[in-house]
């Protein structure tokens, strides 16, 4: 039976490499995403100018704005998450807990609370007070082990 545990086992090899290829290709269209993302930044921004009244923002298109900017600004966040994860192959959980305790304010910041019932606001709440204590958590772990988590070792800890 193949040792599959053996980084060196040629199965392993080729799994890791075809991982690679796809984490590359991922790293390629994110960045085809923010770019298709910042223009849409550009045409919300250019729309909401230019419905009358001209060059006047309302709350309302203020909001709009900051969703778009906020989806832009999580992409390049899963662009990092995936560039990190092609440098080191080991997640990094504070850049992963930072990208859901962003993705968790963008739909803070865009509620319409007119629309909305009082149990989604509070469900929303409840992830983003559970996120910011998690990444509280992680952010101490940080710095005491100076920021990676291996879960490979975490696993081999537990399991001895």
């Amino acid at each position: 039976m193949d040792d599959l545990a053996n980084p060196r086992e040629p199965l392993i090899q080729i799994l890791r490499t075809v991982v690679r290829i796809a984490i590359r290709m991922l790293a390629v269209l994110m960045t085809i995403v923010i770019l298709w993302g910042v223009a849409d930044v550009v045409m919300v921004l250019y729309q909401e100018l230019m419905t009358p009244p001209v060059m006047m923002l309302t709350i309302s298109d203020i909001l709009t704005l900051f969703g778009a900017f906020m989806a832009v600004l999580i992409a390049i966040e899963i662009l990092i998450n995936i560039i990190i994860y092609l440098r080191d192959d080991v997640i990094h959980l504070k850049i992963v807990m930072a990208t859901a305790l962003m993705a968790i304010s963008r739909k803070v910041i865009i509620m319409d609370f007119t629309i909305i019932s009082a149990e989604y606001v509070f469900a929303v709440a409840s992830v983003a007070l559970s996120m910011s204590v998690g990444y509280w958590l992680v952010v101490i772990k940080d710095s005491k082990d100076g920021g990676k988590i291996d879960f490979r070792e975490t696993l081999q800890t537990r399991i001895k």
